[in-house]
């Protein structure tokens, strides 16, 4: 039987919907009590994971929080291959299959499907991204690990207008401090 590959969203965000805060800086995140709790189931989703997608602005974010232009041995995903949306031209990571792309998510979506293989295509974020896969009718699940933290303002999780009837609500788990929501998401007809 031949598995349809599956987009998933799997983020983390605050209590009041924000992914970062104004400055694009998820530091928050870290500063939550057991959030190494909450991160351990992490691997095993990773292993479901052929091809993962993110926009600039988190590629940005990582690439400097990690410093990886000077340290690549650091990058996360050395098994899968990144996508990374942008419309200029960013620092790559030496060793890492990282593709830099740009234009609309149709005209990669076959690209990124066949590296994909038969596991799932993770979207990293952020939000507005993640809004242009669910425009496509390229997203097919939502996991959001909400956190104890409000911030005044922010990235929005996910920037776009989803009624309920196109989402199903699949599982409630605490893990830790955070609130892990699964939802699948229903494409538009």
């Amino acid at each position: 039987m031949c598995l349809m590959t599956r987009v998933i969203f799997n983020t983390a965000t605050t209590l009041n919907g924000y992914l970062a805060d104004d400055a694009d800086s998820l530091s928050w995140l870290f500063d939550v009590p057991g959030a190494d709790e909450a991160e351990g189931g992490f691997s095993g989703f990773l292993e479901g994971i052929g091809a993962l997608v993110m926009g600039s602005t988190t590629y940005e974010w990582v690439v400097g929080h990690e410093d990886l232009v000077e340290h690549p041995e650091k990058w996360f995903y050395p098994e899968q291959p990144a996508f990374v949306l942008s419309s200029r031209a960013l620092p790559a990571v030496s060793g890492a299959d990282i593709r830099f792309r740009s234009g609309e998510v149709a005209a990669i979506w076959d690209e990124v499907r066949t590296a994909a293989g038969d596991r799932d295509v993770w979207l990293v974020g952020g939000g507005d991204l993640v809004g242009q896969f669910a425009d496509a009718g390229h997203l097919d699940e939502i996991r959001v690990s909400v956190a104890p933290v409000t911030l005044p303002s922010g990235r929005p999780l996910l920037p776009r207008r989803i009624e309920s009837d196109r989402l199903r609500l699949e599982s409630v788990r605490q893990a830790g401090q955070f609130a892990e929501l699964v939802y699948s998401v229903r494409a538009v007809r």
